[in-house]
Parts: structure tokens; C-alpha cells; sequence
């Protein structure tokens, strides 16, 4: 893309702006410029003004989970099928690692962070770990897809590189870097991180396959006759990765797709419930939970929507292709964005200054036909790390590696 190019894009949105220091910039810096200024979607900045009227809600009822005692009562059945689905190559684990480790103090990858106590215990070393017990237990390497950004790639890819990939095969590791958005102010004006250089930020935990797709990961898995991508987040140093009893049970079912979720520990804790929408599976994040919905029953009269997800899913890749060609919700969010102000000089707001935009994973559910909510024991599967204390902190997640015999 030429000057003249950027220049007709950029006004066609109302973001000339953009170029205010064009000519103050070496030729390297104006090319990187005009590369990102070609590949920003800047179309998603009209729906600022549509916010508050953006994907509304359908009819919310109860969904059937499986709970712990069936799962126990066919546990060896399911697993014989999950791993004969690991041992034939159908199974992969798609790790979303593209953040950094901002909340936790840190200016580096958030899985590069370590918990350890006595030794260093890294959160990439606790995922890599975890799966390496499935990987013995099949006696077969799982395809591992780790998801980075443009602001942690280089140092993710050599932390593993460096860490020797914590005894992972690293021919059955691939790097792919998630897809960007600009990020704007509340009047839809894209932010400057610098003056050659758009402000952005990852496009969300449902952005994934479509980045797969784009940097021709997704060829790859096909090629490789992998048939189920078990996704999930980086900050969970407790949950397991291509668990077998989970494949088995969701393929067992003739479920479309699964997910793990947990007992919630309180009608308004902080995770999405499962349930229907419209007939659909879906989830309900915590902040659209009415009192209503807390409070409801289900034929048992237990609470109705109890089940808490914890971003570990199953997806058929058939199914992700034909999610892709329909496109996901947006989703707009309040942030803290640092910015150029008008002297050029970088800002650091104290207080949510403008919107990030994002697609999330769990709209995905509500794209496939069926999902089986799969229970896991929270205190053994769930340790969560978004803060350095309190709850869901490196703190809480120390005391629950403790209480499962891990060594920190």
C-alpha cells in the first residue's frame, strides 16, 4: 500500500490522524506504517456507537450437564475411546497464550511467569507437564498449536526454545500468531502507540481458528488428520490438556462439541454458566447473570445454572471451518489504553480510556449444533491465575498446586 492509498482508506473512516507524523518518520518506520495501515479493519470502529444494542440475548434455560458420578461410572469406558482417538492422531490441544503478564507485574508473556516457590515453576512448564501425562498415558505425542501475539512471539517461541520445550517433541509444537485489532477512543478514533505505529491489541480468545487459518496452521492439522482441537487458556496451571475421559465422553455422546466446567462457589462468581439459548447450547457470561438467573431452579430444584466453564473446549475442526464462514459476535470492552497525547508523548490512563475488540471462544458454543457440559473437580482442575493475590492469584493457584502433591 502507497501513501496516496493509506490516505484514501484512512478518510474514508474519519482516521487521518493516523498520519499526523507521517513525515517525520525514516523510510522503514513510514513502510511499516502503510503495512499496518493496509491490514487494520477499521470498519469494526462504527460499532462504538451501537454498543449498548450489540448481541442480544435469546431465551436463557437450564442445560443437562454430566456430572461427576456418571463420568465415574463409564470413566474407563470413555477413556479406552479418547485414547484410541489420541492413539490414531485425531486429537489436538490448541494453547491461547497471546497475553502478557501485565496484571501479574510482569512485562513478559504471561506463561513465562514463574510460581514457583523453592525452584522455578513456570506457567507454560505446568501446562507442558500436564499434558505430558496424557502423552504417557497414550503413548502417543499430541499436536500442540501455541498461540502467540505480535507483542510476546519472539519471546515465547524463545523461552520454549530455551527451556527445551520442558521435554515436549518440538516437532509436534507450532507457533501461530493471533490476528490484531486497533483499539480506538469512546468516539471511535483509533489510539497511536507511537508515531509509526497504530495502537492494537489481540483480537480476543474466539479469534484463534480464524488465525490458525490465516497462517496456514489449519492446512497443516488437516493434513495431519486431526479431527478435535482441545482449546484452552494459559493462566490455568491445574486443568488438563487432551484428556482422554473428556474425548471419549464427548464422542461417545455424539456431542458436537465439549466443555469442562466446574460447580460454581457462588451464584455470582466470576466465570459464564452453561445453559440454552434459543434452544442452543451457549453460555452466559457472569456480568449478564440477573438475580433472576441466580436464583433459578431446574426440575431437580438445584440451581439452575451452576456450572461454571473454565476455557477448556472441545471442537470438531469440521465445525470450526463453518463457524469461520459465518463470522462471531463482537464484542466491545472498556480498556486501559496507552496512547499518544497531542505533544507526541506516551500516555499511561490510570481509568478505562477507549474499547478493545474482541470475538470470544465462547460464542463458538452457541455456533455448534449440541455441547456436552463435562464436569471436572474445581479443586483439582481448576487454578486459575489473573492476579498476583486474592482470588484467582498466583497465591490461590500456589495453595492449589500444594494440596494436588505438586512440588513449587
Amino acid at each position: 500500500m502507497n501513501y496516496q492509498e493509506a490516505y484514501g482508506k484512512l478518510e474514508k473512516y474519519g482516521q487521518l490522524h493516523v498520519l499526523k507524523y507521517y513525515e517525520e518518520l525514516c523510510d522503514e518506520e513510514k513502510e511499516a506504517l502503510l503495512s499496518q495501515i493496509e491490514q487494520a479493519d477499521f470498519e469494526v470502529l462504527a460499532l462504538c456507537k451501537e454498543r449498548e444494542t450489540l448481541n442480544p440475548r435469546g431465551k436463557i434455560e437450564p442445560i443437562g450437564v454430566m456430572q461427576l458420578s456418571e463420568i465415574e461410572a463409564k470413566r474407563e469406558e470413555y477413556t479406552q475411546i479418547g485414547l484410541d482417538a489420541i492413539r490414531a492422531g485425531k486429537v489436538g490441544a490448541v494453547l491461547l497464550a497471546g497475553g502478557m503478564g501485565t496484571r501479574l507485574g510482569s512485562e513478559e508473556p504471561k506463561g513465562i511467569y514463574n510460581i514457583g516457590l523453592t525452584k522455578d515453576v513456570f506457567i507454560f512448564q505446568r501446562l507442558i507437564e500436564n499434558l505430558m501425562d496424557v502423552v504417557r498415558q497414550a503413548g502417543a505425542w499430541i499436536p500442540l498449536y501455541v498461540m502467540t501475539s505480535d507483542k510476546n512471539h519472539d519471546m515465547t517461541v524463545s523461552f520454549f526454545e530455551e527451556k527445551r520445550y520442558f521435554g515436549y517433541s518440538a516437532d509436534y509444537v507450532t507457533f501461530f500468531m493471533q490476528d490484531m485489532a486497533p483499539v480506538s477512543d469512546f468516539e471511535g478514533k483509533v489510539y497511536m502507540e507511537a508515531k509509526n505505529r497504530i495502537s492494537v491489541s489481540p483480537n480476543g480468545s474466539g479469534g484463534w481458528f480464524l488465525s490458525m487459518m490465516k497462517c496456514g496452521v489449519a492446512d497443516k492439522l488437516r493434513k495431519a488428520g486431526v479431527e478435535w482441537l482441545n482449546v484452552f487458556a494459559v493462566d490455568n496451571v491445574l486443568q488438563r490438556i487432551a484428556d482422554p475421559c473428556f474425548v471419549g465422553a464427548t464422542i461417545a455422546t455424539g456431542s458436537a462439541s465439549g466443555a469442562k466446567v466446574v460447580a460454581k462457589n457462588a451464584p455470582d462468581e466470576r466465570v459464564g454458566a452453561m445453559c440454552l439459548e434459543d434452544g442452543r447450547p451457549s453460555i452466559v457470561e457472569y456480568y449478564d447473570m440477573t438475580p433472576e438467573l441466580m436464583e433459578a431452579k431446574n426440575e431437580q430444584g438445584d440451581p439452575a445454572y451452576h456450572f461454571g466453564v473454565i476455557l477448556n473446549y472441545l471442537f470438531q475442526v469440521k465445525d470450526l471451518e463453518e463457524i469461520e464462514a459465518k463470522k462471531l459476535p463482537l464484542h466491545i470492552v472498556e480498556k486501559q489504553i496507552p496512547y499518544l497525547d497531542e505533544k507526541g508523548e506516551l500516555v499511561r490512563p490510570e481509568k478505562p480510556n477507549g474499547y478493545k475488540f474482541e470475538q470470544l471462544v465462547l460464542d463458538m458454543i452457541h455456533e455448534v449444533d449440541s455441547c456436552l457440559p463435562y464436569e471436572v473437580v474445581r479443586e483439582k482442575e481448576f487454578a486459575p491465575i489473573k492476579n498476583q493475590t486474592g482470588i484467582d492469584s498466583v497465591e490461590s493457584a500456589r495453595e492449589l498446586c500444594r494440596k494436588n502433591g505438586i512440588e513449587l
